[in-house]
């Protein structure tokens, strides 16, 4: 029997995978099954809180548009698993896609090995790029990253740590510290490390680089944004290039995309960034529908929150905004509300299905200083999404995957 694409994508989603379980032991013992495919591949290793999906998805398409063949994995994905999983920024096929979770799975079973899904999708990822011979593979942590299933990578061409925040904090630690801890767990002995000065828990990276006899190029925010005419540019050591993502934070990230290619130059990789900066896209983060007058952003903690505020007011500050927000139980809500929301916003709360969504009647509960909300169903959504003004939709990213394909 062979799996078709639904069969896979409803294994992945049943309740026996769908769980959180932290640990490299599993892992290790699927992908040894298969020869260790990760030791076969040149990986940039990407941890961090926010912003390392941006890195990961500029650095894939800078390669990919330098000539390289390239493999991005990321999570989540917005609708389809199979976003996950990217060679020169094309989804695996749904065939192929179906084949390597099969291959996976079989094999797991056979061996008695309890695999996750997250673990299920990282083994298929690291054999999907070995066996295409990617001449790098940008891969980004799911949680954490000292216990995270990507963390088998054994000799990366480098590990870069992008923003550390409050978030995960029942897995991860309840302070800063704690959590820069877990994210540096990706920096391997003797190996090269990016991170920004300015990084939150930026002395316990030193201090894992230190003890790991790792390199660590620190960066400062060197990069500077601006917004002329609707079109986004970002201006690096005096040179301004065209560059759709828009974001105020987009300046640290792009301070450590600028180390990465530097030091992938000095190993011998001939980099363009003009084209690969010109050509990014990264779905769901500040995503500007200019026709639709509509902006699309996943905020799910406090300090992504604050970006997006910031970033409203930067390139929209004299527009009217209409938020449609959502949220999963596991994130701080409150906080997020006290740092997005102001009393003359109109506000939408937007239900959706999954297992920990918060429905509105609770959700109104914890925040009874939002005077200024209502609950609305995917009907009205529609309706909402019609008005002239800027609507913003953020929040879960499983919200607005839920949705995305209509908007």
């Amino acid at each position: 029997m062979t799996y078709s694409y639904k069969q896979a994508q409803e294994l992945l989603c049943s309740q026996g995978r769908f769980y959180i379980n932290l640990g490299l032991d599993r892992i290790e013992k699927i992908l040894d099954k298969f020869d260790n495919p990760q030791d076969k591949i040149n990986i940039i290793h990407v941890a961090g809180t926010n912003g390392k999906g941006s890195v990961c998805s500029v650095l894939a398409n800078i390669l990919t548009c330098s000539g390289y063949k390239t493999g991005l994995y990321t999570s989540p994905h917005l609708v389809e698993y199979t976003e996950r999983i990217k060679i020169n920024n094309k989804n695996i096929s749904d065939e192929d896609f179906a084949a390597y979770i099969e291959k996976i799975c079989k094999t797991a079973d056979k061996e008695n090995i309890d695999l996750t899904e997250f673990e299920i999708l990282t083994a298929a990822a690291f054999l999907y790029f070995s066996d295409n011979k990617v001449d790098i593979a940008i891969m980004e942590t799911g949680l954490g990253g000292r216990f995270d299933a990507t963390n088998v990578i054994k000799n990366p061409l480098m590990s870069v740590i992008t923003s550390i925040s409050k978030d995960h904090t029942d897995r991860l630690g309840d302070t800063l510290e704690k959590i820069a801890f877990e994210k540096a767990g990706i920096i391997k002995q003797n190996s090269k490390v990016v991170t920004a000065t300015s990084n939150n828990g930026f002395e316990v990276i030193e201090k894992i680089a230190r003890e790991k006899d790792s390199k660590l190029y620190s960066v400062f925010d060197e990069a500077e944004i601006i917004y002329e005419n609707g079109i986004n540019y970002i201006v690096i050591n005096g040179s301004k290039y065209e560059f759709p993502l828009l974001g105020l934070y987009q300046k640290q990230n792009m301070a450590l995309v600028l180390k990465a290619v530097e030091i992938l130059e000095q190993s011998g990789y001939k980099i363009s960034l003009k084209d690969g900066l010109k050509t990014v896209k990264w779905a769901a983060r500040l995503e500007y529908n200019k026709e639709k007058n509509i902006l699309i952003d996943g905020a799910h903690n406090p300090d992504s929150a604050l970006e997006l505020r910031k970033s409203l007011d930067f390139y929209f500050p004299d527009k009217k905004r209409i938020f449609v927000y959502s949220t999963i139980d596991t994130k701080d809500y409150v906080s997020i509300a006290k740092i997005l929301f102001h009393p003359d916003d109109e506000i939408y709360y937007l239900n959706f299905n999954h297992k920990n969504a918060v429905k509105y009647e609770n959700y109104i509960k914890e925040v009874p200083f939002l005077t200024n909300i209502k609950p609305i169903l995917k009907q009205e959504f529609f309706e909402i999404i019609k008005n002239p003004n800027l609507k913003v939709i953020t929040g879960s990213l499983y919200m607005i995957g839920e949705i995305y394909n209509d908007i």
